[in-house]
């Protein structure tokens, strides 16, 4: 998984006032969590860009006053007027200690239904794992070659090196759905199969 790097400045000062005040600097308050104590820091804004405004998943380089912590994005807090990013959440992590992330999918291959007029729906985005941070993927490709029409790929039917899937076993990822010119065809192909035997019964 790559990483991106963000520099920011521990906050002494956590009143509102305080952090009203970082905000009009374009300043996010931040948290780093899970390591020997809670760090409050501030970062500018634009560092969050390349991480927040992305379907990309990153490990996130903290360098907080000289200090590092590698850690991942655990929430995000946003104006709910201006989309303004107003809080961050960190989960500090280390090599021997499962982390809890969604990484994006990425679908591999043409799937055999869409080829006979199915359409594909990807129903999940992203899949919730546990895994330690080096074993984490930068996607989790499926190969959706042998997907016929009206199938669908469950969470319970993949499987990943050194990770747990945790979402619902049966959490539908991606179908091929039957459309209505597919539909159309197969009624179309049952009833020309049909109509010699008719003809033959009628000749009798």
């Amino acid at each position: 998984m790559q990483t991106i790097e963000i520099k920011g400045t521990k906050r002494t000062d956590l009143g509102k006032k305080a952090t009203k005040q970082l905000r009009k600097e374009e300043q996010v308050p931040c948290v780093i969590y899970g390591g020997k104590e809670v760090v409050h820091f501030s970062a500018p804004e634009k560092e969050f860009r390349n991480l927040i405004y992305t379907p990309n998943i990153y490990l996130v380089k903290l360098v907080i006053d000289g200090a590092d912590y590698n850690c991942i994005l655990q929430d995000s807090q946003f104006h709910p007027v201006v989309d303004q990013l107003i809080h961050a959440d960190f989960l500090q992590i280390n090599d021997t200690k499962p982390v809890n992330i969604e990484i994006p999918v990425e679908l591999q291959g043409f799937a055999e239904g869409v080829k006979e007029g199915g359409k594909l729906l990807l129903e999940k985005r992203k899949l919730k794992v546990r895994a330690l941070a080096k074993h984490l993927p930068d996607t989790l490709k499926i190969d959706i070659t042998n997907l016929t029409l009206g199938k669908t790929i469950q969470v319970g039917s993949l499987s990943f090196d050194n990770l747990e899937l945790t979402n619902a076993k049966n959490a539908v990822v991606v179908a091929v759905r039957l459309t209505r010119a597919a539909r159309a065809a197969q009624t179309g192909t049952a009833a020309t199969e049909e109509a010699p035997a008719e003809e033959a019964a009628s000749e009798e």
